[in-house]
């Protein structure tokens, strides 16, 4: 399944969250890396294994928990669901 989760613009701004933003641009948060526009990270991200990079690895697994994390939350929400 970590294969077919796609990374979104969505998941590349909630993992940059955390991480103080240069003035302009945007940071990879795998590699730190500074992006000027936010479709260039997400090319960055899609292509970094031809970069000798694994970041696109990381969004995934990164995503993969959130949702993990979520679906936690929702179960202890609604114990009887």
């Amino acid at each position: 399944r970590l294969g077919s989760s796609s990374i979104t613009i969505q998941d590349i701004l909630t993992a940059s969250q955390q991480q103080p933003l240069p003035q302009q641009g945007y940071k990879c948060v795998c590699c730190c890396r500074v992006f000027p526009m936010l479709w260039s990270v997400k090319t960055h991200i899609q292509n970094s294994t031809q970069e000798g990079y694994s970041c696109k690895v990381y969004y995934r697994r990164l995503k993969a928990l959130r949702e993990k994390e979520q679906r936690e939350q929702e179960a202890a929400a609604c114990p009887g669901a």
